[in-house]
């Protein structure tokens, strides 16, 4: 009896212990999926006797050296704590929640599904007015930063917020479209950064080559150099997925607030910032910083608070900081608007070309002046293409040893030696520009386009923007096809319309082909217009063709 209750007792303990093995040794292999600020994120999470024993994330959307931080630390984080209720990531936050979301997914999909994210769609927009205006607007300012380069040399950017807008008569916002030119010294680490080393003679500027956060050299000091930098200049709207911020990407930011300011007039959206944005020009949070603006958050009732949630869950980005001023340019495109004379439209573009300039000539010291230009083109088209509205308008800056007495002027960078300026506009140099950071903010307020130049800035048949109307009335009705094929049969070879006094034979040629009637239209055209339409002052054809390649759905019909 004693030896057969031992037996059963042996028998018990190996159950026992077989039984605790098999409950320890219990592993699961788990996956699960997320949304990050890039895209999709998946988990791969081991766990063991109930315990999470490993978390392995992969995110190849996400940010390198920000949302990869969250990739490679929140996993041991979760597996410490053991559940998915763990601490962002600091600056990372949409992809740390991306795995979080993961896990929980893994860990039970049934109460955390995993839902796709849907694509952003431009919305198409319905416009409908008795009156319609149309307006176009640049503004610029520039930045100090962001920081410095790994030498300590600083980094510096300037902006140019370009919008176009379609009025009501009563001054109520039927559309907008925002886009915005970003250029930086060459020692800023964004990739796709538009970059811009000031002008040949001042040395170059640190380049970060390989966009790793480290400097290999100077940019080549070179007018080579400095007319192979403007082909880097793209929009943040052409920029594209490229360019992401904290909602999605910059031009989806951006959308939301054109749809929110859509029906407002001008006067209702500076009211609308100024409640409902903080003091860095950023939509309302509860989490704000500063106690001003956390009572100014909570003097609002629920239905505000609400709102601004929504547009928070969109957008983040400054409306006016010194990344650039979008309420301004708001305020100008109003204050510049004029009456279309247009029945019916099926998509609106918006469109940019920028290129450097080689003059002219020098100063009286035999220091070579330079400008950049930039045109901005504003257009409505029909469904078969067609041009239906143009409004053309361009900012030419200039080194400040030229001697026009209203051209916008730029010294280079801070650090870059300042730069010979005429400062009575006489043709005599009398000294150098101060090389500072207040005189490179103060030279934006310079910053005038050719059309708020207005009387001041005189061409041969008129003012340039009376010569820029005639080249607006004459593309209308055109598609863009047509438009390169005028520019191609009826100007020169410096852009300009034909002439019979023609400087070279290929163009008295090209003039003696034309017919009576052709030749009778270039006449006409002359008498109001001989600005050329794509020389190194500017590419108004290029413009143009981009404003068409950015169309976005419309439909405007004007009751």
């Amino acid at each position: 009896m004693k030896k057969l209750t031992m037996l059963l007792i042996a028998a018990l303990l190996m159950l026992s212990s077989a039984a605790c093995s098999s409950s320890e040794t219990k592993t699961e292999t788990l996956e699960g999926k997320g949304n990050g600020f890039g895209g999709l994120i998946t988990v791969t999470l081991t766990r063991k006797d109930g315990k999470i024993t490993e978390v392995k994330a992969v995110g190849d959307e996400e940010t390198q050296g920000i949302g990869s931080k969250a990739i490679e630390q929140l996993p041991a984080a979760i597996v410490k704590a053991n559940s998915a209720d763990v601490d962002n990531v600091s600056g990372a936050t949409f992809t740390s929640q991306g795995i979080k979301d993961a896990v929980n997914n893994a860990l039970d999909p049934q109460a955390y599904p995993y839902v796709e994210k849907a694509e952003k769609e431009e919305p198409k927009k319905d416009v409908a007015a008795a009156d319609l205006y149309q307006g176009l607007a640049v503004v610029s300012n520039g930045r100090l930063g962001p920081g410095k380069d790994d030498q300590e040399v600083p980094v510096y950017s300037f902006n140019e917020v370009v919008l176009s807008a379609l009025f009501d008569q009563n001054g109520q916002i039927l559309d907008l479209n925002f886009d915005e030119l970003e250029v930086a010294t060459p020692n800023y680490d964004g990739a796709d950064m538009p970059q811009f080393s000031g002008f040949p003679g001042q040395g170059g500027y640190n380049n970060d080559e390989n966009h790793d956060g480290k400097i290999e050299g100077k940019t080549a000091d070179s007018e080579d150099q400095y007319l192979a930098e403007f082909e880097t200049w793209k929009t943040k709207r052409e920029r594209g997925d490229s360019y992401k911020l904290n909602s999605g990407t910059w031009a989806s930011e951006m959308n939301v607030f054109e749809q929110l300011f859509t029906g407002k007039t001008v006067v209702e959206v500076k009211d609308w910032f100024a409640k409902y944005t903080d003091a860095n020009g950023r939509p309302l949070q509860a989490e704000a910083k500063s106690e001003e603006d956390k009572a100014k958050f909570n003097a609002l009732n629920d239905d505000e608070k609400q709102m601004l949630e929504d547009v928070r869950n969109g957008a983040t980005i400054s409306l006016k900081d010194p990344h650039g001023d979008f309420i301004a340019a708001l305020e100008k495109a109003y204050a510049m608007r004029q009456p279309l004379e247009v029945k019916e439209a099926a998509a609106e573009g918006l469109g940019l070309a920028s290129n450097g300039r080689v003059g002219p000539g020098k100063d009286d010291q035999e220091v070579p002046v330079y400008s950049f230009n930039t045109v901005v083109a504003s257009a409505l088209f029909d469904g078969e293409g067609r041009i239906t509205a143009l409004r053309l308008d361009e900012l030419e800056v200039a080194t400040p040893n030229y001697d026009g007495a209203d051209i916008p002027q730029f010294s280079g960078f801070p650090g870059q030696g300042g730069y010979n300026n005429d400062e009575n506009h006489d043709g005599k140099i009398e000294g150098k520009t101060a090389d500072s950071e207040d005189q490179y903010l103060a030279e934006f307020e310079t910053w005038k386009t050719k059309r708020e130049r207005g009387d001041s800035y005189k061409l041969n048949s008129g003012t340039w923007a009376s010569e820029a109307n005639v080249f607006e009335q004459l593309f209308v009705g055109k598609t863009i096809a047509e438009v390169e094929d005028w520019f191609a049969k009826y100007t020169d070879a410096n852009g300009r319309p034909l002439q019979a006094e023609a400087k070279s034979e290929e163009d008295k040629a090209k003039f003696k082909a034309l017919t009576d009637e052709e030749k009778q239209m270039l006449e006409d055209v002359r008498t109001g217009a001989t600005i050329s339409l794509n020389d190194p002052h500017g590419d108004f054809i290029q413009a143009i063709k981009n404003a068409y390649e950015n169309r976005r759905p419309i439909t405007l019909k004007s009751e």
